[in-house]
């Protein structure tokens, strides 16, 4: 199957681009390789020169709001499906600059959408975020109440209604995937977990904001399993959570603590619940487990050991 991938040389991006070239599928790869006006452009270059090394596909450096160049890019490869990743990645970047954000995760969606509705896409993959529940409890299902908070939570659950009313009118099948608390190797610095690693490496303080919080700390490679999985199976279709949601919640606090552990030093401090975030905790991924086959693997105990010795053998990364 030919794949047009959007944000294809990103953290999620690539590792789900190098797991459908593994099954034998075309890509092609649309992306800015924006620095989001805070990764330090050294670092954005080393990240994105690694991501391209373990995949085969070159990227073509096009914006999703480019119209006239998607259009060309289109028409030559004919794609079969779009797996949409191409977004600002989280609140913290939204909030920074929220009409440029809205601009690409808006604006952005609906070229690519009517694009896809032109070129006769049979399939459109749309990833989403937890953050549409808003503040929600344990084992959240697909079929409760979103009730997002802040800009980026709430342009990522219009950009679902988006993406689901094209398919309504019969324009294409759709998917839409909410991932969790995503993090790895070959990520910038800039979420919760690479802050804590970069802080015990360094010997420094890692900031707990909220130490009773839970997240569904998932690793890299099993979002992208779930992200395939729904993306090549033609069965496939609506929501799906995709996250680890197995073994004991990890809080904040825990996730600190087991990262001091690993690392034998750093410093943690804890301070009041940060307000720009809603409170999550686990999701039920029972409907990605039955119809989609999806069976994360990584403890939460192996994927922060794998992202830490990651780290201690790309120095680049941390010793400044």
């Amino acid at each position: 199957m030919k794949f047009l991938v959007t944000g294809g040389t990103g953290f999620i991006g690539h590792n789900v681009v190098r797991l459908l070239e593994q099954q034998g599928h075309e890509c092609i790869i649309i992306d800015t390789e924006t620095d989001y006006g805070f990764v330090p452009r050294e670092e954005l270059k080393f990240l994105v020169d690694s991501r391209l090394a373990r995949i085969q596909t070159k990227p073509r450096i096009i914006d999703i709001r480019d119209t006239e160049h998607l259009n060309t890019v289109m028409r030559v490869y004919k794609p079969q499906a779009v797996i949409h990743l191409a977004s600002f990645p989280r609140q913290k970047v939204v909030n920074t600059n929220p009409v440029v954000a809205s601009d690409v995760m808006s604006n952005g969606l609906i070229n690519l959408l009517e694009l896809s509705k032109q070129h006769a896409i049979t399939k459109f993959v749309y990833i989403s975020s937890s953050m549409v529940y808003g503040d929600f409890g344990w084992k959240i299902s697909e079929h409760d109440r979103c009730r997002p908070q802040g800009q980026y939570g709430i342009m990522k659950y219009m950009g679902e209604k988006l993406v689901a009313d094209y398919s309504r009118q019969g324009y294409f099948d759709h998917v839409i995937i909410r991932p969790s608390a995503v993090y790895g190797e070959w990520d910038v610095e800039d979420r919760v977990i690479s802050k804590f690693m970069l802080a015990a490496l360094r010997n420094e303080t890692m900031r707990v904001h909220g130490a009773n919080e839970v997240l569904d700390f998932t690793h890299v490679d099993d979002t992208a399993k779930g992200i395939v999985l729904a993306a090549t199976n033609p069965a496939a279709e609506g929501i799906y959570n995709i996250t680890y949601s197995q073994g004991e919640p990890y809080t904040l606090l825990d996730a600190a603590n087991l990262i001091r552990q690993i690392a034998c030093k750093g410093r943690i401090e804890i301070l009041d619940k940060d307000s720009q975030f809603p409170s999550r905790s686990r999701l039920n991924i029972n409907r990605a487990q039955q119809e989609l086959g999806y069976d994360p693997k990584i403890s939460i105990k192996e994927g922060f050991q794998r992202y830490y010795d990651w780290y201690t053998q790309n120095p680049i990364l941390w010793r400044r």
